[in-house]
C-alpha cells in the first residue's frame, strides 16, 4: 500500500476506522469490562471519558497523520526532526505487536465456535455454555491451531494491501452486523429476567465503581477508539485534505458509543436471564451468544451469520494494527510488505501462544496475581495506550504549530473557532491531567 493512496470516501474512511476498534473493543470487550466494573456506572465514565478525552486525541492523532501524509514514526519523524518524539510512533507499534498477540486469541476462539456451530457441536439447549467455553479455550492444540489459522488470514490479507478490501467490505458487513445486533436485542429484552439487567446497565449506581473501574474506564475508552497506538495516524494520512476531520472523528466516536450501548443491550438482559456472572470476564460473551440464539427460533443460522460477521470485525482491526507496523517498516517500499508481513505477522503469533494457553495447560501461570492473557490485556489496556496517549495530549499542542492545527482541524468547516478551542483546552489540559492522575492510582502512589 503506498502513502499516496486515499479513502475513495470519507464514509469510508469513517467505517474502517470505527471497524479497527469495533470487533473487539466494543462488542467483545465493553460487556464483560463492564460487567466487572459496576454496569452502569461505568457505562457513564466510559461515555464521558471517550467524549472528553477519547475524543480530542482521537482528532490529534488524525491532525499528525493527514498533515504529514506518513505512518506512525514518519510522521513524528517529520513534524520533528532530530529528536526522540518519533519514539510515540515506535511505542504504539510494539502496543500494536502485544495487543494483536492476545487479540489473536480472541480470534481463534471465535473460529472455534464457528466450526463448533457449524458441526452442530455447539447449539444445544440443554447444554452449559459457560462449561463448553471452559472446555474449549483449555484444549491447547484447539486454540493454538485456531490462532495460528487467525494469524495466517491477517498476513494473507495485509501482505497484499488491506486499503481497498476493508474499504469496500465495511461498508456492507458492519451495517448487516448492525441488523443483527438489532435482532439479538429484541430477543434479548423478551427474555424472563431481562429487567434486572437491563436495569444494571443502564441505571447507574456509583456505590458499585472502584478506582479500578475508572482506570478500566478510561483505559476502555482508548481501546474502543483505537488511540494512544499511532493506528489513526496511519489511517488518517490517507485521508484527502479536503475532508472535516472534526465530522469525521465525531461519526467515528459515535458509531463506536452506539455499538457499545447495542452490545450491553444485547449481552446484559440475557446474562441476568441465563443466571451467569457479569463479571465473569473475557468469556462472558462467548457464553451469552449461544444461549441466546438456543431460544430464538433459526438461532444456529443466526449465531452462524453472527459470528461469521464478528469475526470479520475482528479481522479488520487485526489488519489494521498489523497494517501500522509493516507500514512503518516498509517505509513506501511496497516489494518488502510480503516478506516483512509474514515475518511480523509469525512473530506475533509466537509472542502470542502464552496468551493462548493460559486458560489451559499454562493456567496455573500467573503475572501480579493475573493470567498471562489478562495481564497483556491490562499492560495494552491501562499502561501502554493510556502511556501513549499521555505522550500525544503533550506532543500535539507543544509540537505542532498553531497555524498547522488549525488548518487541519478546520478544513472542510464553515465554522469552528470555537469549537477548535475547546479541542486546543481538552487535549492540552484535561487528558494529560486525567491521564496522570490515573497513572498515579495505578501506581498506588494515590
Amino acid at each position: 500500500m503506498s502513502q499516496k493512496q486515499q479513502w475513495s470516501s470519507r464514509l469510508g474512511f469513517v467505517l474502517a476506522a470505527a471497524g479497527s476498534a469495533i470487533g473487539l473493543g466494543a462488542i467483545w470487550k465493553f460487556p464483560y469490562v463492564a460487567g466487572m466494573s459496576g454496569g452502569g456506572a461505568f457505562l457513564v465514565l466510559f461515555i464521558l471519558f471517550t467524549l472528553l478525552i477519547g475524543l480530542p486525541l482521537l482528532l490529534g492523532e488524525f491532525i499528525i497523520g493527514r498533515s504529514t501524509q506518513e505512518e506512525a514514526v514518519t510522521a513524528y519523524q517529520t513534524i520533528t526532526p532530530s529528536s526522540g518524539w518519533h519514539w510515540i510512533g515506535r511505542l504504539g507499534i510494539f502496543t500494536c505487536f502485544i495487543l494483536l498477540s492476545f487479540y489473536s486469541v480472541i480470534g481463534g476462539w471465535i473460529l472455534l465456535y464457528l466450526f463448533n456451530t457449524l458441526t452442530g457441536q455447539l447449539m444445544d439447549n440443554s447444554a452449559n455454555y459457560a462449561m463448553a467455553f471452559q472446555n474449549i479455550i483449555a484444549q491447547p492444540i484447539a486454540t493454538v491451531g485456531a490462532q495460528f489459522v487467525f494469524i495466517i488470514l491477517t498476513i494473507l490479507v495485509v501482505s497484499r494491501g488491506v486499503q481497498n478490501g476493508i474499504e469496500k467490505a465495511n461498508k456492507y458487513l458492519m451495517p448487516a452486523l448492525f441488523i443483527l445486533f438489532l435482532i439479538l436485542i429484541i430477543r434479548s429484552l423478551t427474555l424472563e429476567g431481562a429487567s434486572e439487567g437491563l436495569a444494571f446497565f443502564l441505571q447507574p449506581d456509583f456505590t458499585n465503581i472502584t478506582s479500578q473501574g475508572i482506570l478500566y474506564a478510561m483505559g476502555q475508552s482508548f481501546f474502543a477508539l483505537s488511540v494512544g497506538v499511532s493506528v489513526m495516524v496511519t489511517y488518517s494520512s490517507y485521508l484527502g485534505k479536503q475532508e472535516n476531520l472534526p465530522q469525521s472523528a465525531g461519526s467515528i466516536v459515535g458509531l463506536n458509543i452506539i455499538i457499545s450501548l447495542l452490545a450491553g443491550l444485547a449481552i446484559f438482559p440475557a446474562v441476568f436471564s441465563i443466571g451467569v456472572e457479569p463479571a465473569k470476564g473475557p468469556g462472558l460473551l462467548f457464553i451469552a451468544l449461544p444461549s441466546v440464539f438456543a431460544k430464538v427460533p433459526l438461532g444456529t443460522l443466526f449465531l452462524i451469520a453472527f459470528l461469521a460477521l464478528f469475526l470479520f470485525a475482528t479481522l479488520t482491526s487485526a489488519f489494521s494494527m498489523l497494517e501500522v507496523i509493516v507500514a512503518s517498516l516498509t517505509k513506501k517500499q511496497d516489494h518488502k510488505r510480503t516478506t516483512l508481513t509474514w515475518i511480523v505477522g509469525l512473530a506475533i503469533f509466537i509472542v502470542g501462544i502464552p496468551s493462548t494457553l493460559s486458560y489451559g495447560v499454562l493456567s496455573d501461570v500467573t503475572i501480579l496475581d493475573k493470567s498471562i492473557f489478562d495481564a497483556a490485556d491490562f499492560l495494552v489496556s491501562n499502561i501502554l495506550m493510556p502511556l501513549g496517549a499521555l505522550l500525544i495530549a503533550i506532543f500535539v499542542p507543544l509540537k505542532i504549530k498553531r497555524e498547522t492545527l488549525w488548518q487541519e482541524f478546520t478544513a472542510g468547516l464553515t465554522y469552528g473557532r470555537r469549537l477548535f478551542a475547546l479541542w486546543l483546552f481538552l487535549i492540552r489540559y484535561l487528558a494529560p491531567i486525567a491521564i496522570i492522575i490515573v497513572f498515579l492510582d495505578v501506581l498506588n502512589i494515590i
